[in-house]
């Protein structure tokens, strides 16, 4: 299964990719992860990886040359997780469908396995 990302996350992680090296800023790919911490156990991982991946890291390559990183403990959790990015009256950003997760906080930010 792995990751997927739709297009509108593909074309928002382009976007900020060339903004980044724009600045200057070295831009790999897109780490994507779980860590312990939050309200309800686990929170997201979402950096830039500003060095190549790692040895043990699962590299998922998207359409105009967008990567996505996750490292192995990570991908336990994340596997079969779609990347989107949504826009609406209350805000934007990127959003995880995680058919994983067994709930999620009031606002978000954290997740239950």
């Amino acid at each position: 299964m792995g990751i997927q990302a739709t297009s509108k996350a593909i074309a928002e992680v382009k976007r900020l990719q060339e903004k980044r090296m724009s600045e200057g800023k070295a831009a790999q790919g897109l780490r994507i992860g779980i860590r312990g911490g939050g309200c309800t156990g686990f929170s997201y991982l979402f950096e830039w990886a500003d060095e190549p991946p790692r040895s043990t890291d699962r590299v998922f390559e998207f359409h105009d040359g967008v990567r996505i990183f996750v490292d192995p403990k990570s991908l336990v959790y994340l596997n079969g997780t779609e990347l989107d990015f949504v826009t609406s009256m209350m805000g934007y950003g990127f959003k995880f469908q995680n058919p994983n997760t067994k709930g999620s906080c009031g606002c978000g930010e954290s997740v239950q396995f």
